[in-house]
């Protein structure tokens, strides 16, 4: 059966929904190895010169305790919190739709339990998701058209990278 996978792989998805029901997307530095030094700066900060010129993608911690970066969607620039434990790729419903996703009401399955019952999305497949100058095709994710205020990066692109790793208030992903 197919949901089973898609339901194991979302179980992270309903705890963060939960835990951060008040994120917003665009609020915080993203630095991204894809964007040269000096572009795409957020909120004043300017990105890591030698992480890019090294082929990594620093993220420092939000205000909130978390991290974000901006990927891309089927071609579509996402904001997305980076969460470890989700297994799989979570999209809400704007997101979705910037990314060219279309799903129907009926399209609507289980695909996690969280504290607060059981969270209902479209499980999907992307053509491929970019993060730091590398790009992911047949990323298995989902669509949570309500419940979800940011879309979830997880294990189904991260796993791609070379390292995923924290120090302090930084992550740093790819690199060696």
């Amino acid at each position: 059966m197919r949901i089973a996978p898609v339901l194991s792989l979302l179980a992270g998805l309903a705890v963060v929904a939960w835990i951060a029901p008040g994120l917003r997307a665009g609020e915080d530095l993203v630095a991204s190895a894809d964007t040269a030094p000096g572009e795409g700066e957020r909120a004043g900060k300017a990105p890591d010169r030698a992480a890019w010129l090294a082929g990594e993608t620093v993220l420092d911690r939000a205000g909130d305790g978390h991290f974000y970066s901006d990927i891309r969607v089927n071609g579509a620039l996402v904001h997305a919190l980076v969460d470890t434990g989700a297994s799989t790729v979570a999209l809400t419903a704007a997101d979705a739709r910037a990314a060219g996703l279309d799903w129907r009401e009926e399209d609507l399955v289980p695909v996690a339990r969280g504290a607060s019952g059981v969270v209902y999305g479209v499980p999907v497949k992307l053509e491929g998701v970019e993060l730091g100058g590398i790009e992911v095709e047949g990323v298995m994710a989902a669509v949570v058209p309500e419940g979800l205020d940011v879309s979830l990066l997880g294990q189904s692109v991260l796993s791609h990278l070379s390292g995923v790793r924290i120090e302090g208030d930084r992550m740093v992903l790819g690199g060696g």
